[in-house]
């Protein structure tokens, strides 16, 4: 009985650290799309150049954002996420949006902001979840331009 209940302890701790990874990993990319999402329309755009582009400062802040919760310095909510894993695009809509907060811009851009990570194992596969998953997530939001 006692290995049963041992693999049953392990597997469930480590179930739960896999859901609190997973959930860090979403709320940081939410933070980085809303924190994108407040950047002005000069450095947000659909200007016709395609693909947009964003200021490096500004992507680099938003990598920080999603990784650390901080614009600067801090240490990643997630072992081993590095900058590199999180991916920083603008998209435009197929037909321009030209009415209320975006009377005036170019266009209405939605910033992207994507990961994938390593997932790092409490119990190096001892329990059930190895270091062979990955945890991934995505998230949009309108570029409001305050």
């Amino acid at each position: 009985m006692l290995p049963f209940l041992v693999v049953l302890l392990f597997g469930s701790v480590e179930l739960g650290y896999y859901f609190y990874t997973e959930h860090q990993i979403v709320k940081g990319v939410r933070d980085g799309a809303r924190f994108g999402a407040r950047q002005s329309f000069a450095a947000m755009n659909c200007n016709g150049n395609s693909p947009s582009t964003i200021p490096s400062d500004v992507e680099a802040t938003i990598k920080a954002i999603t990784r650390t919760g901080q614009v600067s310095g801090g240490a990643a909510r997630v072992r081993g996420w590095q900058n590199n894993d999180i991916t920083v695009t603008i998209t435009c809509p197929a037909t321009a949006v030209t009415t209320g907060i975006y009377s005036g811009a170019d266009n209405a851009p939605q910033i992207n902001v994507a990961t994938t990570v390593s997932y790092a194992s409490l119990f190096n596969g001892l329990g059930v979840i190895d270091s062979n998953f990955k945890l991934n997530a995505e998230q949009q939001a309108a570029v409001m331009g305050l």
